[in-house]
């Protein structure tokens, strides 16, 4: 089950995200509502997983070299960061106070669908990465044109 889209969603005082009503019963399917919430490292947003989505890539984190200082940093920020969360009666998770700050979530949010996961955008941070997505065209053609496009994407289309 894909998740895709983005909805723009309050904070509310506690720190709380309500998860829309389209994506609960898929979370109560796939891994009973437990979710995962965690700091990316690369985009400076949240992933929000189910279980089973974080403990693959947890696998994945702890098979790498341990003592490379970009896998102990990694490791450091993707699990050291991981906090297990799960929906209220109301839908609702508790974003942890140390997460809220790495993101800087205020009040607006956006969730953004990204197949296995969410991500969970500060929302100004977020509008800032979709009006640079502008630019993709001509990233992907000067790739091309200087040879770093990377072999998957050679031949892609939509």
């Amino acid at each position: 089950m894909a998740f895709r889209g983005s909805t723009q969603l309050a904070l509310d005082g506690k720190g709380r995200l309500a998860i829309p009503a389209r994506y609960r019963e898929r979370l109560a399917t796939q891994c009973g509502g437990h979710l995962m919430l965690t700091a990316d490292p690369t985009n400076g947003c949240l992933l929000l997983y189910p279980f089973p989505e974080f403990e693959a890539l947890e696998r994945q984190i702890n098979s790498l070299p341990g003592f490379h200082p970009l896998t102990q940093q990694l490791k450091f920020v993707v699990v050291g960061s991981a906090e297990e969360v799960e929906p209220d009666s109301a839908g609702r998770i508790l974003i942890p106070p140390l997460l809220r700050k790495f993101a800087a979530l205020e009040k607006s949010v956006v969730l953004v669908g990204q197949g296995n996961k969410f991500q969970v955008w500060q929302e100004a941070a977020w509008q800032a990465k979709f009006d640079a997505s502008a630019q993709l065209p001509e990233m992907l053609n000067s790739a091309a044109r200087d040879g770093t496009l990377p072999e998957e994407l050679k031949g892609f289309s939509l």
